[in-house]
């Protein structure tokens, strides 16, 4: 099969979608990997290191898409790539449509197969290509949020762990899931008082019993959301409604009871975001500032750290391309039941119920298209 790797185009997004490793995976297994030159240079990956392994170079951007059948890509095509899809090509990316009726649109009259990696699941019913990605944002949310806090950026001027007879910060987590974790991890490593937030009392009775008491567990009630907003000094949004639009958590009319120089860190802004202020900021201009509350709202926060996370999501993805590239979409697809919902838009129609729900669309059955 014929696989094109482009460059990232979106606002300081240095990833890209295939490590030399993974390239050479799919040369050795007999597949033509063409990559636009240059396009791995932003996470540590020379075009040699390529050229090295078997793969192709192209310097003609749109003669790379017009020889594709299977286009790999980290983040959503942007309105250019969107025109150069074409009917019958297959696009492996992250899509996050239910927050972008614009896209959806373009995807569907593209006539393109489009399957996304962030609504494919696993065995123990898991988001495995939203992981590494969501562990990596987890981690860096609290990053932004402690340099966010200083008073140089419009926080409060508070050190996330304080100091001997100074109290530390204290950092809500709304979510237990991967991102949640991950966060809450960091911030604990950092010295903060972390509390997490969760509907799932399993998830909670985890987290407890994994963090021997250090990390405080709340059930997410509109009570303790209250007592979050009033209390903490740097929140992180970390919930996900697989393929859905983000519920909105906390509105603008409570961002009055939040602490001035409070922080809001929204890591759901792929998915619309979970803060009725929330508005996708990029690591050029990551941070606005709402009522006297920080907001850090990066719809890319990985791609800041793109050699690290370019591996962690070739690691991920490679077991999918390669059956996308061996056996054609609709076998692979047919083969893997927890392959099949990554599939969100083909042949112009929407086949993710939460997508096509989220702008009034029809949605059609993934599987009557692979039988």
């Amino acid at each position: 099969m014929k696989i094109a790797v482009p460059k990232e185009i979106k606002n300081h997004e240095y990833r890209v979608a295939l490590t030399p490793t993974g390239a050479r995976e799919l040369v050795n297994r007999g597949h033509q990997v063409r990559l636009q030159a240059g396009a791995g240079e932003g996470a540590g990956f020379p075009d040699a290191d390529y050229e090295a392994v078997g793969a192709l170079l192209e310097a003609d951007v749109a003669k790379l898409w017009e020889d594709a059948e299977l286009i790999l890509k980290v983040k959503e095509p942007q309105p250019e790539e969107v025109e150069r899809l074409a009917e019958g090509q297959i696009l492996f990316t992250y899509l996050h449509l239910a927050a972008e009726e614009e896209l959806t649109r373009g995807l569907m009259n593209s006539g393109a197969t489009c399957i996304a990696y962030e609504t494919i699941t696993s065995p123990q019913g898991g988001l495995p290509l939203l992981a590494p990605m969501s562990a990596v944002a987890g981690r860096m949310a609290v990053q932004a949020g402690a340099h966010s806090l200083e008073k140089a950026q419009g926080g409060a001027g508070m050190l996330l762990p304080g100091v001997p007879g100074v109290p530390p910060a204290r950092v809500t987590v709304i979510g237990g899931g991967v991102v949640g974790e991950n966060a809450a991890r960091m911030a604990l490593g950092l010295g903060a008082e972390v509390t997490i937030l969760d509907k799932s009392l399993s998830r909670l009775e985890v987290l407890d019993h994994r963090y021997q008491g250090r990390l405080k567990t709340a059930y997410s009630t509109t009570d303790a959301m209250e007592e979050a907003i009033r209390e903490s000094d740097l929140i992180i949004g970390a919930v996900l409604v697989p393929g859905a639009a983000a519920p909105k958590l906390i509105t603008r009319a409570q961002l009055k009871d939040m602490k001035p120089g409070s922080v809001l860190v929204d890591v759901a802004i792929d998915q619309g975001g979970c803060f009725e202020t929330s508005r996708a900021t990029t690591h050029a201009e990551p941070t606005y500032v709402v009522d006297g509350v920080v907001h850090y709202c990066v719809a890319n926060m990985p791609g800041a750290v793109a050699r690290t996370s370019t591996q962690a999501l070739t690691n991920a993805t490679l077991p999918f391309v390669m059956a996308l590239a061996d056996k054609g979409w609709k076998r692979a697809l047919a083969d893997d039941p927890h392959f099949l919902p990554g599939l969100n838009v083909h042949a112009g129609q929407v086949t993710y119920p939460a997508v096509a729900e989220a702008f009034g669309l029809d949605s059609v059955d993934p599987a009557s298209l692979v039988k």
